[in-house]
């Protein structure tokens, strides 16, 4: 029999839930607003034009592609690099072992403003052009880590008499791979990748440090903050952020607790 929590406890949880989350159900509000300009509660009416105004604006047009781009290049990239480096701290013993771990899932633990900085830095004493790369480059960084730690955890779970038995009747290194290895990972692959796109999607201090003139979405939304009568469409662009990055993480949710009951 499961024991109950505590009420105070459980008190304390709704209030914490409800001060971070709140606040998101203002910006679903005033999204639908009929004021253009400085808001008032409760608003004095609703509309959808503004969905029409930001569906029709070339800039959230090209900013919303731009950022689905950079997170699919970047989950993509970061999936085979943390794949592959799961696999080398898994399977082979060497010196350094541990701290090669560190530094790999260092970047998700650091502030962004230290990591964007970093990437600022480092790119410009090479002497590359900020571009479409260096937000690849940049977001990837981060994205590596939840790729990693999803793929690492489910190999120290692993039983390697599986990989042993099939070396035994005779298959080879890629074939081992693919019937034995990736049916094992294809869950924690699955749910890293949403992980990570989601966190790349809505990444802006990175981005900021390592965009040059590309314009994401959550910098768009940063740099209309300032223009009053922007204020519904940047409501809106929000909720628009808000369900992207809020879809992949409740899919990885459901999936990994889905796995785990299997």
């Amino acid at each position: 029999m499961k024991a109950r929590a505590p009420r105070s406890l459980t008190v304390l949880a709704t209030a914490g839930l409800m001060y971070l989350h709140i606040p998101i159900l203002f910006v679903f509000l005033y999204a639908f607003t009929t004021e253009d300009a400085a808001f008032t509660f409760p608003p004095p009416g609703l509309t959808m034009r503004w969905f029409g105004v930001a569906a029709q604006n070339d800039d959230i047009r090209q900013a919303l592609g731009l950022s689905l781009m950079v997170a699919a290049v970047a989950t993509t990239t970061a999936l085979i690099l943390g794949t592959l480096a799961a696999g080398a701290v898994w399977r082979t013993k060497f010196f350094g072992r541990d701290t090669l771990s560190l530094f790999i899932v260092l970047p998700i633990a650091l502030p962004g403003i230290i990591t964007g900085i970093a990437l600022r830095s480092a790119i410009s004493l090479t002497g590359v052009s900020f571009s479409f790369w260096t937000l690849v480059i940049g977001h990837a960084t981060f994205c590596v880590a939840v790729a990693y730690n999803n793929v690492i955890a489910r190999m120290r779970r692993l039983n390697p008499n599986l990989l042993e038995a099939s070396a035994d009747l005779g298959a080879s290194g890629w074939q081992t791979f693919r019937y034995v290895l990736m049916p094992q990972l294809g869950s924690a692959i699955i749910t890293g990748g949403m992980l990570a796109f989601a966190l790349s999607f809505d990444e802006i201090i990175v981005t900021t440090f390592t965009a040059g003139n590309q314009q994401t979405l959550p910098i768009w939304i940063f740099s209309s903050l300032v223009r009053p009568r922007n204020r519904p469409v940047t409501n809106v662009v929000a909720l628009l952020v808000i369900a992207i990055t809020f879809v992949p993480i409740i899919l990885s949710q459901r999936f990994a607790a889905r796995t785990e009951n299997q």
